[in-house]
């Protein structure tokens, strides 16, 4: 059999590119969080390795940025066969860790966080993610037309609303929206029904103007409602719930062109106006202390990794691996959308950190693991075996005869 280059993008193989953007975006972020808590007591002529070492979240970042090749590795050697067979156990596992959490932890009003040792949490949420993706995929793997029957329809939407309910009683509620636009992205490449989608999508855009319309009706107190307020009227709330948006955006404005560069005594991030800066609102840093060019930067760097996920779903036959590639790039892409946008005061604050950049070990082993997915899926990739579920229905609205079943 003749070789095509068809098959050689659909071999098997440990995606070397992939690895390289990833890791060059977290040590990246490294600088940006080590810049993001330069403290006004530190001297700007220190070095570098100093700057780390006296900033304990930047320490914390280069630990996770060292146990995170061990996540990649593990995830990626991790039997393929088991993932597809085991993949209801990980969400069951995932889910009872989640209600764990509920019931016995909080942090800020918000019960998300799961202490573990020596002052160190973890997020259940971020893990659930990558759960959720793996039994997505086994499901919507098993039709051509998924959620085409009463069955398939309330089981695959049962696996997204039980832990999504008990994700929403934590009150996270921008982890709750990337595991929606994950799932809106799967649907949408497992071919499921135009129709179908369309329902949904104004099913769900109603629920959501109910839900508001209600609290405002009720006057509700709720922080989530104050946080909505305040980006309709910035200018109303600026010093309280509009603050921290505020002072964002007037950080990346301050960084011009080209920015101000690092470890500058008196920056916006140096003095503390931005909160956070070091986690959710990263990219303010990253405005101030490299402008314009640095913003434009981080955002090429993203669109290479998720372009480069597609491209290998693209050649995935296996619609089980396919989708999991799908569900990982879903999930990066919402973070970056929605934190860059609230970020610029383009979209509500929802607490979703920026993918690789912001600080936290949980983020970055959840994104860590997703690459680790890929990886899997790319490094088990066969051109004799057929796709598990043959899709034979040609739909336009995707990757067209590509996503179909080939003969070889």
């Amino acid at each position: 059999m003749t070789i095509t280059d068809d098959s050689r993008r659909s071999r098997a193989h440990v995606d070397g590119v992939l690895i390289a953007l990833v890791f060059a975006m977290s040590l990246f972020g490294i600088v940006a969080v080590c810049v993001a808590t330069f403290s006004p007591s530190s001297s700007a002529d220190a070095s570098f390795l100093s700057h780390i070492f006296e900033s304990s979240y930047a320490t914390r970042q280069c630990l996770f940025l060292l146990v995170a090749p061990l996540v990649v590795g593990v995830i990626m050697a991790f039997p393929y066969d088991l993932l597809r067979r085991r993949a209801e156990m990980i969400y069951w596992a995932a889910f009872i860790l989640l209600a764990v959490t509920t019931v016995f932890n909080g942090a800020q009003g918000v019960k998300a966080w799961l202490d573990i040792l020596w002052g160190y949490t973890i997020q259940p949420s971020e893990f659930t993610k990558l759960a959720l993706i793996l039994v997505l995929a086994k499901q919507m793997a098993k039709q051509d037309r998924p959620l085409s029957d009463r069955r398939s329809f309330i089981r695959t939407f049962m696996l997204v609303i039980v832990p999504g309910v008990v994700i929403l009683l934590e009150g996270e509620t921008g982890s709750l929206l990337v595991i929606i636009f994950m799932f809106a992205v799967m649907m949408y490449f497992a071919n499921v029904s135009m129709k179908t989608l369309s329902i949904l999508a104004a099913i769900a855009t109603l629920g959501v103007l109910s839900l508001y319309g209600f609290m405002v009706a009720t006057g509700s107190t709720d922080y989530r409602l104050a946080r909505i307020a305040g980006w309709l009227n910035p200018e109303l709330y600026s010093s309280s719930d509009a603050y921290q948006q505020t002072m964002s955006r007037m950080a990346i404005g301050s960084g011009g062109m080209s920015g101000n560069g690092m470890f500058v005594q008196g920056a916006i991030s140096q003095l503390n106006y931005v909160p956070a800066d070091w986690t959710d609102f990263i990219y303010a840093t990253i405005g101030e202390t490299w402008g314009f060019i640095g913003c434009v930067a981080v955002l090429v760097g993203y669109f290479l990794i998720l372009l480069r996920m597609l491209y290998l779903a693209f050649y995935t036959r296996d619609k089980f691996g396919r989708l999991i590639i799908i569900g990982v790039m879903g999930m990066l892409l919402f973070h970056v959308l929605e934190n860059i946008a609230m970020t610029l005061g383009l979209m509500p604050i929802t607490g979703i950190p920026l993918p690789f950049l912001s600080y936290g070990g949980s983020n970055m082993m959840t994104n860590m693991g997703g690459v680790g997915l890929v990886l899997n899926v790319t490094r088990n990739r066969s051109l004799s075996v057929p796709v598990n579920t043959p899709q034979l229905m040609h739909n336009p609205y995707r990757f067209r005869g590509h996503f179909r079943t080939r003969s070889y």
